[in-house]
């Protein structure tokens, strides 16, 4: 519950907020419907039944993940070679989930439908924020919205079938990596440590691609914050 305060005087301040909050998610909502609709088209052309897709979107909702068992099921695989897939892919939420672990809240309700919201994007979006309210609204605000435009894509990807052609001619799946690495840009700028951790990712999973599944390079580029953690240690020791 809200206190007088925040009723009161920054009732208006916290609209504003919100709306610019709005302003600045739609692209990354209008990426996720766009990836969507090329996850429906691919599953539904692919083969599998209508309803298929969009009750995964609805109940697993984690998209590369989506991708990588559909993948694995028109490649010949059983259902469980496509549950494991995508949940090695999906492995990095964990450590997604413990960064944003307080910014969801305390009520079962709460942590039970955080948990699955928490994506690459409502986890960029919530610590961008300067305050633990502020990341809050932003978590459940990016969070909600994404979730329905998804779901409404992977619909209108599904009922369009095959008509798309070949997906991976627009490239689409170039539309959530752009829109991530526009909201680090301006952290990577200003930031000394951010940028060595960053640096260290990305040379790690450069390294390890050609070696290892898709998904893990992601994974395995969280080596980069023990910069970080390496910083914090000699800043303590001093």
């Amino acid at each position: 519950m809200r206190s007088a305060q925040r009723t009161g005087p920054a009732g208006p301040t916290d609209s504003a907020d919100d709306r610019a909050l709005v302003r600045d998610s739609a692209l990354v909502w209008l990426a996720g419907g766009i990836v969507g609709v090329s996850f429906g088209a691919v599953a539904v052309g692919g083969g599998l039944p209508l309803w298929v897709p969009v009750l995964m979107s609805v109940v697993v909702y984690a998209g590369a993940a989506q991708f990588s068992a559909i993948g694995v099921l028109f490649a010949g695989g059983g259902p469980a070679a496509a549950v494991a897939a995508g949940l090695l892919l999906n492995t990095r939420t964990a450590a997604f989930s413990l960064a944003v672990a307080e910014i969801i809240g305390t009520g079962r309700v709460s942590r039970f439908l955080g948990a699955h919201l928490v994506t690459d994007e409502t986890v960029a979006f919530a610590l961008a924020e300067p305050d633990p309210a502020r990341r809050r609204r932003a978590f459940w605000i990016v969070g909600l919205g994404l979730y329905a435009v998804w779901n409404l894509g992977v619909l209108a990807g599904a009922l369009a079938g095959g008509a798309l052609g070949d997906t991976d001619r627009y490239g689409l799946d170039a539309a959530f990596p752009a829109v991530l690495a526009a909201l680090v840009l301006p952290s990577l700028r200003t930031d000394a440590t951010v940028r060595r951790c960053a640096l260290l990712g990305a040379g790690l999973a450069l390294a390890v691609t050609p070696a290892v599944p898709a998904g893990m390079p992601v994974l395995l580029a969280l080596a980069g914050l023990f910069a970080h953690r390496h910083r914090v240690a000699s800043g303590a020791a001093v």
